[in-house]
Parts: structure tokens; sequence; C-alpha cells
């Protein structure tokens, strides 16, 4: 058993753990709301950890931009500068090179790209990206890779997903530069291989054989949709170590969290709560919700009757709905705050049912209403 990660229950392949690190645990299974520029968006940092947040995460790309990780660490790194006292995970930087970056190059030693902001030429190596996660003063660094497009041919994956384990070594040597200054702080792998079984196994097989704290499973959300990341999995998680923390990386919705925690599946982080919570839309444990439908319009009642929130406690659906309409902030505000909190219930709830070996039939109620369409305007909300 790591003695990082703790599985303290488990049902079927569900665990329930606690993962230590230099600024607190992790009960797992966890969802990190996302902070990538070193905030969550709408939301102040306490107000995150009151809704039972205990990590968040923070983006190698866009800190390295704006306003730097050098900088960042002058100010007393990333925990001080934007006063979040709990974990943070920082993901290395390469999805975003690839989505965001203008006019990219892939080299074997790294990747070359010009700034989305301003033009600038950049390089970004494995060892660049581990130093910018060391100068943020990250708990848990992530592996620089390559994220494979989707869809992609065997070849195509074979060959990225070859490229990140060679990068995943140089990352870990590099990391280990750092280790006399950063005793418990953490290094996770990412497993990459596209939808295939056995490029999957491969690279599952050679990160244990490089050495990882934790293993990511990295390019799945990425537009394969829910039956191919379940069936992609279901053919990577038994390659995994059981003592080290799993971590689906950019997953997400409620139902593919659950279908991935009963996969055996640690931790999430995704931008779904904080982006639905700008665009009018509502995560409930009835399901999803546009608050703009007319449907809301003349409604008195909470948002999501038995909710803590703010919003649920304060506010009518009428009124959230008014608000959006007349794009006022304070509905992005308190529509951000409710989806935050309905996840963390989310995840606490999970961990009460594997906890309880009772995880079948929470899940069973939570996919049912996951899986009817989303209302349309002339629907009257339930």
């Amino acid at each position: 058993m790591s003695h990082h990660f703790n599985i303290i229950a488990k049902q079927g392949l569900a665990r329930l753990g606690r993962l230590n690190t230099p600024h607190g645990d992790i009960r797992t299974p966890a969802f990190m709301p996302v902070g990538t520029v070193g905030t969550v968006k709408a939301m102040h940092p306490e107000s995150v950890k009151a809704l039972g947040a205990d990590i968040i995460l923070g983006n190698t790309y866009h800190l390295m931009l704006r306003p730097t990780a050098e900088r960042v660490a002058k100010l007393g790194g990333l925990h001080q500068f934007m006063n979040w006292q709990g974990p943070i995970l920082t993901d290395s930087g390469g999805f975003q090179v690839m989505s965001l970056a203008k006019l990219r190059k892939i080299t074997e030693e790294g990747v070359k790209f010009q700034s989305h902001l301003d033009g600038d030429t950049i390089m970004l190596t494995p060892e660049r990206s581990i130093e910018i996660q060391h100068l943020l003063g990250a708990d848990i660094t992530m592996m620089f890779d390559e994220c494979t497009p989707f869809p992609a041919t065997h070849e195509v994956a074979k060959v990225s997903m070859e490229l990140s384990m060679r990068w995943g070594e140089r990352s870990k040597k590099a990391f280990s530069n750092y280790k006399s200054s950063t005793t418990n702080y953490l290094l996770f792998g990412i497993v990459q291989g596209g939808i295939y079984a056995d490029l999957r196994e491969q690279s599952a097989v050679a990160l244990k054989q490089i050495g990882f704290d934790g293993y990511a499973i990295g390019g799945l959300a990425v537009g394969e949709g829910q039956a191919l990341m379940v069936q992609t999995l279901d053919v990577t998680m038994p390659h995994l170590p059981d003592d080290k923390p799993r971590y689906l990386m950019g997953v997400g919705r409620p139902d593919d969290i659950l279908l991935a925690v009963m996969r055996g599946v640690d931790m999430f982080d995704c931008v779904i709560p904080t982006r639905s919570g700008r665009t009018a839309r509502a995560y409930t444990f009835s399901g999803e919700m546009n608050v703009k439908n007319a449907a809301f319009a003349d409604d008195p009642a909470p948002l999501e009757p038995g909710c803590p929130c703010r919003l649920c406690t304060q506010y009518s659906r009428a009124y959230l709905h008014h608000l959006f309409k007349a794009d006022e902030m304070l509905g992005a505000m308190l529509l951000t705050e409710h989806n935050l909190t309905f996840y963390q219930r989310l995840m606490q709830g999970v961990r009460d049912a594997i906890s309880n070996a009772t995880l079948d039939s929470f899940a069973a109620g939570l996919l049912a209403a996951y899986r009817r369409p989303i209302m349309t305007d002339d629907e009257v909300p339930s």
C-alpha cells in the first residue's frame, strides 16, 4: 500500500480512500474544481473550501503565460498567491498546447508554439513543465504528455503514446531534481493510447516501470462519447496499480463520474460546473436544467429543494431566470456556487455509498436522472 494513499473501503471496483499531501488530505473519490488561472471562476477560495472541495486544479500553460510561474514563485507560490491553503494539482500544459496554441510543432525535445495571448514563441519541454509546476508549488505535479487527438488511427495513437512515455521518463527525472525540497509532493503519470486496448496496456506498463505516485487516464473526454470512454476505462484500469490513486482527466458529467467510480477511478476534474454556471445550465440530483427556460419565469420554488447552497436557500427559480435574462453577473455567481455544491454533494454521496455498500442503488437513481432528455423551453420543470 502506498504511504501517500490509503484505501479505506471498497464496493466492487469502487474505492473509498484518503490521499495525503503537504497541504492536507484529499477524500476520494474526489472532484477537483478547476482554477485554471489561479481562480475558480466566480468563486471566493474560502467559499470553494466551504462547499466541501479538498483540492483544486491549476493550469501550467495559462499560468506560465500570465502572470508567469516565476512571478507566482516570488509572491510565495500559488497557494499564497490565490489564498488557497488546501492541496493543488497542476496539469502539465500539454492539453492546452494542443488545443489553444498557434502554429505548434512537436519534436522529441518538446513542443514549440505561439502563445494564444500575444503570439510569442515558446518551447515547452518535460523539464520546463516540471519546473513551472515546481515554481507554482503544486502538491500534485503531472508529467508532460501529448494529448492524442480524437479520432486517431492506431499508428498515430501509438506514435503519440510512445512519445508521451519518453516524456514521462524525462518528467520523472526532472521531478527527482526537486525531491529534496518537495518531500511528500507527488508526481502522477498519464496513460495514453487513444481508444486502443493494446496501446493503453503498453502505456500503463511503461509508466509502472518508470514509477509514479499516482496514475492518470488521459486522452478521454475529447469527443469519443460515453460508450467509448467506458470501454477504454474497462481495458485500462486492470493494468493500473491497486495501491495508487487513479485520476480520470477532464471528466466530467455526473453520470460519467459515477460510471468511472464504479470502475475504480478516484479523482476527477472538469470545467462543467463552473462553465455551466455562467451559461444557465444547472446540475441537480433530478438532472440538468436550463434556467433560461420560460417555464421558470413565474416559479417561486428553490432551484433544488434540500440543497444547502446560497441560491437554493435564499432565492427562487424565477429570480435566477430573471438574472440570466437580464445578463446580471449575480446569476452566474449564484449558479456556479450551486453547481459546485451539487458536485461536492455528489462526491460525498458516492463516498457514503461506498462506505455503506449502497453504491449500486445510489448510482441507479442518478444515472436514470442523467439519461433523461434535457428540458426544452416549453417543458415545465419538475
